[in-house]
């Protein structure tokens, strides 16, 4: 995921300048993030994909007034929660608990250079994210994987901030201990 800076100036270009090629940019930077986060809900990739299409026909519908938007990453994740939600109502399913939704994590970015990770290393770091509660993987996914911020996964969860921390440190704690990390030993280095 691209800084904020990005963002905005492809922001400010849809905007002011109804700039396609900023527009088609913008949709390939946040596309497979935002359909992994609606089949979270919906459980359909074909349905995620006509969710995540219609956010983004409407971001250029009303582009000019996309300088209102303050946070437009966090924008685009509640329009494809809202849309999600709006499919499950209008065919009238159960709304689903947080520890329903289906998680599906790409891959955990490392930098090669500042951790020599082997492929038996990298397996149980997998296996401890999949073995993590719904919720957990959730959250561990949208702020490890898709960069939004601790406050940005609390609103857009609609959970208390604490909630948030409290899911990454269990999260982290678990990933830890499959990989044998103890992390007050480093903390005390």
């Amino acid at each position: 995921m691209l800084a904020s800076p990005h963002i905005q100036d492809l922001q400010q270009r849809i905007a002011l300048y109804d700039d396609q090629s900023a527009y088609k940019e913008l949709y390939a930077l946040f596309y497979k993030s935002l359909q992994q986060f609606a089949i979270s809900f919906v459980r359909s990739p074909e349905v995620a994909e006509e969710i995540v299409s219609d956010v983004f026909i409407k971001v250029w519908k009303k582009r000019a007034g996309l300088n209102r938007i303050h946070n437009l990453k966090l924008y685009l994740f509640i329009s494809t929660k809202n849309g999600a939600l709006n499919y499950l109502r209008t065919q009238k399913k159960v709304f689903l608990q947080p520890e329903q939704y289906l998680v599906q994590l790409q891959s955990i970015y490392f930098n090669p250079e500042k951790l020599m990770l082997t492929a038996e290393m990298m397996n149980r770091v997998q296996k401890a994210i999949n073995d993590l509660p719904p919720r957990c993987q959730l959250i561990f996914k949208l702020i490890k994987e898709d960069g939004l911020k601790y406050r940005e996964v609390a609103e857009l969860l609609q959970v208390s901030l604490k909630t948030v921390e409290n899911q990454m440190t269990i999260a982290i704690r678990k990933i830890g201990q499959a990989i044998h990390f103890d992390i007050r030993t480093t903390l005390s280095s």
